[in-house]
């Protein structure tokens, strides 16, 4: 159930997604809140880092880990614009996130929902609840333009 709260942190986690477009990043954003506030924000860095683990979720986790002093996110939350990767749902879960939400559906290789299931697999120590289309057609169209764009340029160039 979408919130005025919910939608002003995907609307954080989208300036974030802003800022990787800037810099010729997959537009992807990731805020993490605990108690109401964020703590961690990150965007897509892996071209930027030349280092493929360096999605948006992955670097939130690692800023929130830091920020925190322990490797678990007990009673935080997650706003990510896309559904997170196989990976980065492994990494959901293993930091013991307590809810994810997210903004698009990702069709090729979501692992919330759309091709995986990670988050609920009943074999992993932590279950988390997700709830995904907050802000969808928003978070769906920074992507779909940053392609678009993407193959106008290689096809003129």
């Amino acid at each position: 159930m979408k919130t005025n709260i919910d939608e002003k942190f995907m609307k954080a986690a989208l300036k974030e997604a802003e800022k990787a477009e800037k810099k010729g990043e997959v537009p992807i954003g990731c805020v993490i809140v605990k108690d109401g506030k964020i703590f961690a924000r990150a965007h897509n860095l892996r071209q930027t880092k030349r280092i493929p683990t360096a999605h948006a979720e992955i670097l939130a986790i690692e800023k929130a880990c830091k920020k925190i002093g322990d490797w678990r996110l007990d009673g935080a939350d997650m706003y990510v614009t896309l559904e997170p990767c196989a990976m980065c749902a492994g990494a959901v879960s293993g930091s013991r996130i307590r809810k994810l939400y997210f903004g698009a559906y990702e069709k090729k290789g979501g692992g919330a929902v759309s091709k995986f299931n990670i988050l609920t697999e009943s074999g992993l120590n932590h279950v988390t609840d997700f709830e995904g289309g907050i802000l969808e057609e928003e978070c769906s169209e920074i992507i779909k333009k940053f392609f678009r764009e993407k193959r106008v340029k290689n096809f003129f160039d």
